[in-house]
């Protein structure tokens, strides 16, 4: 290993980085075909780098590239507190604290400047911004290996790992994947409410929970009622995985949800003004896609929790001024009448 390898190994975890991992700048070649493949079948999302080229050449992005800087931190803090009021959404854990994009950015710039203290370099970095596959990066630098819901688990920290990457213009020793160890296990396949994990290592993306909290398009009625009550995100594939069990646990304070706790207070996001949500919730990373659509999917789960008590609340946001609004509150409503009638 050479000296500037171990050095940044060393910084990388003086500045609480979890995992650090190394690989080269060589076109993800490999994932040509399966991007193609997606584009075609209409499963990209509109969060995705429309270039294909860019998704798979990090020598597009930074033209001196020789070395691409992987890195990961533990997101996987745990709380026994649930909060006191009634009606409560689900956040993903990704959603817990503090922004990750925030925390990770924070800690990779000061990483930067770390060595550059050693060796100036050029360098861009990225997190979950960028146009490269960082799964793929994570994958191809050894960081981990695929589960069969595409996350990346690690050894030591399982799936809940939160990449980033820094493509600079060092000779750095690349590291290599590892060997992927899911063996015959379909736990996540078979947990996925909406079948969005239609085979290994394959994900439709536009039938996933995560991504089905996010977007702005209609939701399809049959894909609403498997949300549950998710407000932002979702973790059942990767709470299922048995390669999550007895890992090390985060020791990033910052993820830890002292304002939520995990969930979000319905009632409240059916009537809190756009000012206080952003001072009360600005800092999580649920926050980024706004309060309107954090109010659709709450109101998505008050009609997935079936309660006839629900009823009038959602009576009074089918009158909201918003089309969009009522329509999900009428969808809500009918959805806790079918409910009721099959228990019947």
């Amino acid at each position: 290993m050479n000296s500037l390898k171990q050095y940044i190994l060393d910084k990388s975890r003086e500045v609480d980085i979890d995992i650090c991992s190394f690989t080269d700048c060589e076109p993800l070649l490999n994932l040509e075909e399966y991007l193609m493949y997606r584009r075609k079948n209409n499963l990209a999302t509109s969060f995705e780098e429309k270039d294909l080229v860019k998704r798979i050449d990090p020598k597009m992005t930074l033209k001196s590239c020789r070395s691409i800087i992987v890195v990961g931190i533990s997101y996987n803090v745990g709380i026994e507190e649930k909060p006191s009021y009634r009606l409560r959404g689900k956040l993903s854990k990704s959603s817990w604290g503090i922004d990750y994009h925030i925390v990770l950015n924070d800690k990779i710039k000061t990483l930067i400047d770390e060595i550059k203290k050693k060796k100036d370099f050029h360098y861009k970095y990225f997190v979950d911004t960028g146009p490269l596959i960082d799964r793929e990066l994570g994958k191809k630098s050894g960081l981990g290996y695929y589960g069969k819901n595409a996350s990346i688990i690690n050894d030591e920290y399982g799936s809940f790992v939160f990449l980033g990457y820094i493509l600079t213009d060092l000779d750095i020793e690349r590291d290599y994947p590892v060997e992927e160890k899911c063996g015959d296990c379909r736990l996540c396949i078979e947990a996925c409410p909406t079948g969005a994990l239609e085979d290994k290592y394959r994900v439709n993306p536009k039938r996933c929970i995560s991504y089905l909290t996010q977007t702005k398009d209609n939701i399809p009625g049959e894909l609403r009622s498997k949300m549950g009550t998710n407000i932002y995100g979702c973790d059942r594939c990767q709470d299922v995985c048995p390669k999550n069990k007895g890992v090390r646990k985060s020791k990033n304070k910052e993820f830890i949800p002292n304002v939520t706790l995990g969930y979000m207070d319905i009632e409240e996001m059916l009537t809190i003004s756009n000012r206080v949500f952003k001072k009360k919730y600005g800092h999580i990373s649920g926050s980024w896609r706004g309060k309107k659509v954090l109010k659709r999917n709450s109101i998505i789960a008050l009609g997935n929790m079936g309660d006839m008590n629900n009823l009038p609340i959602l009576i009074e946001e089918s009158k909201d001024k918003d089309p969009m609004i009522r329509e999900y509150a009428n969808w809500a409503i009918v959805n806790i009448f079918l409910t009721n009638l099959s228990k019947s």
